[in-house]
């Protein structure tokens, strides 16, 4: 039963408030009168929002804790132009009162359409020993139902439930088009690839109610834990010939393609080549994809991206016939070019603290 109808984008000043939420933040603070009261942060698929438990805040603090879903009731008000919730009650609610998909970002595509379609793509390989791994995995109970919910990282690209399923999908279609360009290509080789290279984040990834690594994600990470699950179900497929499993092991190994994006191996196949780059090619199109649709008030160009190191064009094609504008000044308070792009400045560089995501590029790259 999904008791979800209240969201955060909808909230105005002055309207009650009744409904289901994420805990992302939960701390005691003391009014100035000498008082405690509960500091929350809520959020839902559709943002976040401050809240604030002024009365009785250490019995009511004792219902829910961080990462609860819980219901509220209260109203909400403006603080410093923001809306920000006063709330009387806030209780935690069962795994069974809600779906996940409603308080965090969430693929467009029916999971279990995603799911089917991958079936048929295992189905229509021609090399029965790699057919066989496939089904093998995707039979697998667990490994079935985490690649249906898992994001495919956790800021990076494709950053959201059933984001990974999304991006093993698409690299299959481009892996087809590749093969048929490229001709020698082994197609069913290097569409399993495209299955497999990315299957330890299922484990490496938690995903129930915040995105986030597990423990073996930190310590092992997503290409080992990809090449064990496939020696797991390897063992279960006797007469599997060796050059096939070395083959396909090598594929994830080596997706990352540099020993500085973290692959412990460079693509020392055709088929690891391709695979490489198209990975890269798709997490990176999602990327832009994502800083585009993420708005901002420049209607052409995105704030400075840090994946990019780089601003993003977000305009559509201007008309040959249309005059450059004139140099103007950013919102920012930078410059523009003649047309239209923010400078580059080193300042603006120094800004965005590429420090800040080195341990996620590290752990996840593209």
């Amino acid at each position: 039963m999904n008791l979800k109808k209240t969201f955060i984008r909808d909230l105005s000043e002055g309207g009650g408030v009744e409904g289901l939420f994420l805990v992302t933040k939960k701390e005691t603070s003391m009014s100035r009168t000498g008082r405690p009261y509960l500091s929350l942060r809520l959020r839902d698929r559709t943002g976040e929002v401050e809240a604030r438990v002024w009365d009785d805040a250490e019995r009511i603090g004792r219902a829910f804790a961080k990462d609860d879903v819980v219901a509220v009731k209260g109203h909400a008000a403006t603080f410093r132009g923001e809306i920000q919730l006063n709330l009387t009650d806030v209780r935690a609610v069962g795994r069974e009162d809600y779906s996940l998909r409603d308080f965090l970002p969430s693929s467009r595509r029916d999971p279990a359409e995603m799911i089917a379609e991958l079936d048929a793509v295992v189905e229509g390989l021609k090399d029965p020993h790699i057919k066989g791994l496939l089904k093998a995995l995707l039979a697998d109970d667990d490994v079935r139902r985490r690649l249906m919910t898992a994001p495919a990282a956790k800021s990076m690209h494709h950053a959201y439930l059933g984001g990974l399923i999304e991006h093993i999908l698409s690299l299959c279609g481009l892996a087809r088009l590749a093969a048929d360009h490229y001709g020698d290509v082994n197609g069913d080789m290097l569409i399993a690839g495209a299955v497999l290279h990315d299957i330890g984040k299922i484990y490496e990834l938690s995903y129930e109610r915040s995105f986030d690594y597990t423990d073996e994600g930190r310590l092992i990470g997503h290409i080992t834990i990809g090449v064990e699950l496939v020696d797991e179900k390897l063992r279960l497929l006797p007469g599997f010939p060796r050059e096939t499993a070395m083959q396909l092991k090598h594929m994830i190994l080596s997706h990352h393609g540099l020993l500085e994006y973290g692959s412990p191996k460079r693509p020392k196949s055709l088929e690891a080549l391709i695979l490489s780059f198209i990975d890269d090619l798709d997490a990176k199109v999602q990327a832009f994809r994502a800083a585009v649709d993420s708005g901002g008030a420049d209607e052409r160009w995105t704030p400075y991206q840090r994946i990019f190191e780089r601003y993003l064009y977000k305009a559509p094609a201007a008309p040959s016939d249309e005059r450059e504008p004139a140099e103007t000044e950013t919102a920012r308070g930078g410059k523009r070019t003649a047309g239209g792009a923010p400078d580059d400045t080193p300042a603006e560089k120094r800004a965005a603290d590429p420090a800040a995501v080195k341990e996620d590029k590290e752990l996840e790259l593209f």
